[in-house]
């Protein structure tokens, strides 16, 4: 006797998420202002490092950390792009109004 005699068979109905559910929408909203909020943030700092590398308004303490992670914040500000852009794509952007 084999194990699919021993096991009873089932007919299970294919299950399907609700993406319509309240807390989901909660879930949406909360995470396109968190995104966005990063993404704001950052450009902010990427704006920061551009003009104290242009120009001697800002102490020497700022430009050298500019010159130094310039190319970090550039990188993180792109990847925090595309993430937010493809979690506004997937959830057929709904940013929360």
């Amino acid at each position: 006797m084999t194990l699919l005699h021993l096991l009873p068979l089932v007919d299970v109905p294919p299950i399907t998420p609700n993406f319509d559910a309240p807390w989901m929408k909660g879930v949406q909203v909360i995470v396109s202002y968190i995104l966005g909020t990063a993404l704001v943030l950052m450009i902010l700092a990427l704006i920061f490092a551009i003009v104290s590398l242009v120009t001697s308004i800002l102490p020497d303490g700022a430009r050298s950390w500019a010159g130094k992670n310039i190319v970090k914040v550039f990188i993180a500000t792109a990847a925090l792009a595309g993430i937010s852009g493809l979690f506004q794509w997937i959830v057929n952007f709904n940013f929360g109004f």
